[in-house]
């Protein structure tokens, strides 16, 4: 029986970096994807409690199953894994998704959110990004990345409660260097909102900001991706700082 793999992104159903993850996938095993209706970047792991969701057929054919549904990444998961999968997946991608998820852009990555569900649930799972934000972005130099990753993770499994977060920079893919294991760079969003008035005289008010790296030494994700690598950074769940637990004890115990 050939693999099954599940897919979803936060960029919606119809985005071309899902289009090209499900066709790199078809090539290892069976595909289900199921990815938002509309796009939900900036989801993180956010769920829906408040209302019921709606899932709607887009293909059903031998090999690839696609169904949208008006929920987030992280509500995608939970639903395929309970209903729209045929059987236990032997891997969960998210992506390909459109810009950056490296650095602090994780905690904030509905691409990513959807990852660390998958492996909540007890599934080898990867997130995969290009760092091109444009609807129309070339993936093609990040296809033999993606294969390469995921034959890899499908032979050999991951840790466990461990996710792969893949960042691909956007280069074509002889100006790439390789791959890099790395570690999330310090970085931060120095967010800014813009004010505006709306045609009828009412304020508004726009997310702005900037992106401030503070760590750019080798070995850090940012290194990687502006020295031409494909950085990939083992990610897990447990946001416990070890550390800090013994002498926070002293303190508090």
């Amino acid at each position: 029986m050939r693999p099954l793999i599940l897919i979803t992104n936060d960029d919606g159903f119809a985005a071309k970096g899902l289009r090209t993850l499900d066709e790199i996938a078809q090539e290892f095993g069976d595909v289900v994807v199921m990815a938002p209706e509309s796009n939900n970047s900036g989801q993180s792991h956010s769920i829906t409690p408040t209302r019921p969701l709606r899932v709607r057929t887009v293909k059903e054919s031998e090999g690839l199953n696609v169904y949208a549904c008006d929920g987030t990444p992280v509500d995608c998961v939970k639903l395929a894994l309970e209903y729209f999968c045929p059987r236990k997946p032997d891997l969960v991608l998210s992506g390909i998704n459109h810009g950056s998820n490296s650095s602090i852009n994780v905690l904030y990555s509905g691409t990513m959110g959807a990852v660390i569900e998958a492996t909540i649930c007890g599934y080898n799972a990867i997130g995969f990004s290009l760092l091109n934000h444009s609807h129309e972005a070339d993936f093609g130099g990040c296809e033999p990345f993606v294969r390469t990753i995921v034959a890899d993770v499908l032979a050999n499994g991951l840790p466990e409660n461990v996710s792969l977060n893949v960042n691909i920079p956007n280069l074509p893919k002889d100006q790439i260097k390789g791959i890099r294991v790395c570690h999330e760079a310090r970085t931060q969003w120095l967010d800014s909102f813009e004010r505006r008035i709306d045609p009828i005289g009412r304020p508004y008010w726009w997310l702005t900001g900037k992106f401030v790296c503070n760590e750019l030494q080798e070995g850090s994700d940012e290194w990687a991706l502006r020295n031409g690598y494909v950085s990939i950074v083992p990610t897990h769940p447990d946001f416990t700082n070890y550390p800090a637990i013994a002498p926070l004890r002293q303190r508090y115990e």
